[in-house]
């Protein structure tokens, strides 16, 4: 049985039982004024955290959600977009789009505001999206795509980008793991399925989108999600897993190559009320500028003794140079 089977057989059963342990996510649920969530929802929130950010939801957008789980997320996405077919769920487990669609049941009847219509659930595979292309503002998926091998990665995320807008946005909740894996690990297929074991490195997974052509990548934030111990994994060290959130927009890619905000900060301290690079950028006297790390890199090889530059926090939340 390929690792594809067996993940759909996992979340077949998670559809049909609610497993509130099967992929605990670290973020607090948001919550909306006149927003009610369903208790089944909650125990159906399958994700490493949250992909549903305010910000990015202006306008009434049109939005994508891949691996639907109980639902929580495109009933969160759909405060933000109250229009008939406004939030399109994808999901290839007919049980999980068979439980979503009782949860919206429920929903409806938890909220004034809310009608199931707003949500268009639609049988589907991540590697071959039934959505036309350039059609969605935002697109997002909560812990599923570490559970691809690098080629299904690739053509997930080439399918995300098809088939956003310009300027589109792709928002994702995935783990991560720095240490390397064994064999064993990552081709255990079960603990692929339940987002353990498909972990990758941070830079290897930002690189991958930007492979594929997103210009802008934020990271806005990375938590502490899961360890790998000796007694009840096969392998013979520790292994630390994150949970981080990116943000992917399909910005043009400009020509010196992406820019990646990781959390660098730049401050000018100087003598002068501002200091200007030259290239576009203006730090105002001992006002914090979020840069992008390219230009992290540019500023800190001007070796200037009235310039800082912040580590890396891992935590973006727009406003920066770029």
């Amino acid at each position: 049985m390929s690792y594809l089977e067996i993940t759909k057989d996992v979340y077949k059963e998670a559809a049909l039982t609610p497993n509130v342990g099967l992929c605990c996510t670290t973020t607090p649920i948001w919550q909306f004024p006149g927003l009610s969530i369903p208790s089944r929802m909650q125990e159906m929130n399958y994700g490493c955290g949250s992909t549903v950010h305010p910000r990015d939801l202006v306008n009434n957008p049109k939005i994508l959600y891949v691996g639907v789980g109980g639902g929580m997320e495109l009933l969160q996405f759909s405060y933000f977009s109250r229009q008939k077919n406004g939030v399109i769920g994808i999901d290839v487990v007919d049980e999980m789009l068979i439980a979503c669609q009782e949860n919206f049941k429920e929903a409806e009847a938890q909220n004034e505001w809310f009608q199931k219509e707003f949500v268009s659930l639609k049988k589907g595979d991540a590697l071959q999206l039934p959505v036309a292309e350039n059609s969605i503002d935002v697109a997002a998926q909560n812990c599923l795509f570490n559970i691809f091998k690098m080629e299904e990665l690739k053509k997930a995320l080439q399918e995300m980008y098809r088939i956003l807008k310009p300027q589109g946005r792709l928002v994702m909740s995935d783990p991560t793991c720095e240490q390397p894996m064994n064999d064993r690990l990552r081709n255990d297929e079960r603990l692929r399925a339940l987002c353990l074991s498909g972990s990758i490195p941070l830079n290897d997974y930002v690189k991958m989108l930007t492979d594929v052509g997103f210009g802008t990548i934020e990271v806005r934030a990375k938590r502490p999600y899961r360890i790998l111990d000796p007694t009840h994994f096969p392998t013979e060290e520790m292994i630390y897993i994150e949970s981080v959130e990116v943000c992917a927009i399909k910005d043009p890619m400009p020509e010196d190559g992406p820019c990646v905000f990781t959390g660098k900060t730049a401050i000018y301290f100087g003598e002068d009320q501002f200091f200007d690079d030259k290239k576009g950028h203006i730090l105002l006297q001992n006002q914090p500028l979020a840069v992008c790390d390219k230009t992290a890199k540019a500023l800190l090889d001007l070796n200037r003794k009235d310039l800082f530059l912040s580590a890396s926090t891992f935590h973006y939340d727009g406003g920066g140079c770029c």
